[in-house]
């Protein structure tokens, strides 16, 4: 099965898949975490690979940036290669102060100012969460201490708009960071009857004027990779 955006043949894929955003990463990760990894999709430069994780087969592509972009994918894994998980591993940007930068945030939820969830039931905005024991199994494997966040994420269709007074809001509810995927794959995966995940590196702040830099951010996320990967597994062998 060959669709617009993905070359894979039937069973390249393992059943769970990490997804980064950018494809540096998703080839980054075959390379470093996955055993005897092959190139199964290369489709507009968007890399996907099969390898195996602990014995378990694992698969990692990228997704590209922005909720359509990821949902094009996620939709296409889960209805026609028989993807069963899928776990976002990518960057955001830290709300209150006490998420810092490299901090790990596992994504129970995702609010959104995208309009693309109520496109899916008319008069109805969807709650855009994660899968409970995907969930559980990451705040396990992440363990516990002031880098590790466990909570609600804003994905946003806005890159460069400047909101402060609407970060401020977010804070007051509890919101962790923000970032432009995870509400998306929620909703694919729920319409497909997928399960999704997001772990997030914190790369930068809304509140302070710092931030990693494009080399940090390439090499500076392993712990969420390896936190989204266990988890991933755990699901597989569960």
């Amino acid at each position: 099965m060959v669709t617009p955006h993905i070359s894979a043949a039937p069973g390249d894929f393992a059943p769970y898949v990490l997804m980064p955003g950018d494809p540096r990463r998703a080839r980054r990760i075959a390379e470093t975490i996955l055993l005897d990894s092959r190139l199964v999709t290369d489709v507009r430069g968007i890399e996907g690979y099969t390898g195996t994780y602990r014995g378990v087969p694992l698969s990692v592509l990228a997704s590209g940036m922005g909720m359509p972009s990821v949902t094009i994918y996620a939709t296409e894994l889960f209805r026609f290669y028989g993807v069963r998980g899928i776990a976002r591993v990518g960057t955001a940007g830290g709300i209150p102060a006490s998420v810092g930068l490299r901090d790990v945030v596992v994504a129970t939820a995702a609010h959104t100012d995208s309009a693309m969830g109520s496109r899916r039931i008319d008069g109805v905005h969807l709650s855009h969460t994660a899968s409970f024991r995907l969930v559980a199994a990451a705040a396990q494997a992440a363990g516990t201490g002031p880098q590790v966040h466990v909570g609600p994420v804003f994905t946003t269709d806005h890159f460069y708009l400047e909101r402060p007074a609407l970060f401020e809001r977010l804070e007051a509810h509890g919101t962790l960071a923000v970032e432009m995927e995870a509400a998306g794959l929620y909703a694919t995966a729920a319409a497909e009857g997928g399960h999704a995940l997001a772990v997030l590196t914190v790369s930068d702040h809304v509140r302070h004027a710092e931030a990693l830099t494009p080399a940090e951010r390439e090499t500076d996320f392993d712990r969420a990779v390896t936190v989204a990967a266990t988890a991933l597994i755990a699901e597989t062998i569960s």
